[in-house]
């Protein structure tokens, strides 16, 4: 019979953990099985991720390439079939922001691109920066409306001449 007094762990379930630098009767004496010697086998001896013994790392031999443009404009790519699944009573108008709020356009977006991949059966009023024709002529025919935004212009920076400053 199985009682509290009589439970035994089963042989092989717990192990020993190792004791290292406990005397050359052990097996894992006076060097702690680092061996004799060396960086390795000094307390903190370690080198950090990527270090190639002095020579010129492999992160620093490659070359850089490209640029990350800080003043990219980003599209919002929407396809006549995505506009279908909306419910044209909610959404009589679709803009950027509307789409953002439905939860049709995940990110950050500055434009909306209507294309014409898809059918649209509803009739909805679109305010886009960019509608393709096929797009503007399927809008057309189930007599929906559609307007042309204008793209938002980028801030050119004045250049000022030496002469100009020294003029100052």
């Amino acid at each position: 019979m199985l009682s509290l007094n009589t439970i035994r762990k089963q042989p092989g379930s717990v192990s020993q953990r190792k004791r290292l630098g406990r005397g050359s009767g052990s097996g894992l004496g006076p060097t702690a099985g680092k061996g004799d010697k060396g960086q390795l086998a000094r307390s903190g001896g370690s080198v950090r991720a990527g270090f190639e013994g002095g020579q010129t790392p492999l992160y620093r031999r490659i070359p850089k390439r490209g640029f990350t443009n800080i003043h990219r404009r980003t599209n919002a790519v929407m396809n006549l079939a995505d506009l279908e699944k909306l419910d044209a009573v909610k959404y009589p108008e679709i803009n950027l922001e509307i789409l953002v709020s439905a939860n049709l356009i995940k990110g950050r977006y500055d434009r909306l691109t209507i294309l014409a991949t898809g059918e649209l059966s509803k009739k909805f009023s679109i305010k886009a920066h960019r509608i393709s024709e096929a797009a503007q002529s399927k809008i057309k025919a189930v007599g929906g409306s559609f307007e042309l935004l204008p793209i938002p212009a980028g801030k050119k920076r004045v250049r000022v001449r030496a002469s100009a400053k020294s003029a100052k």
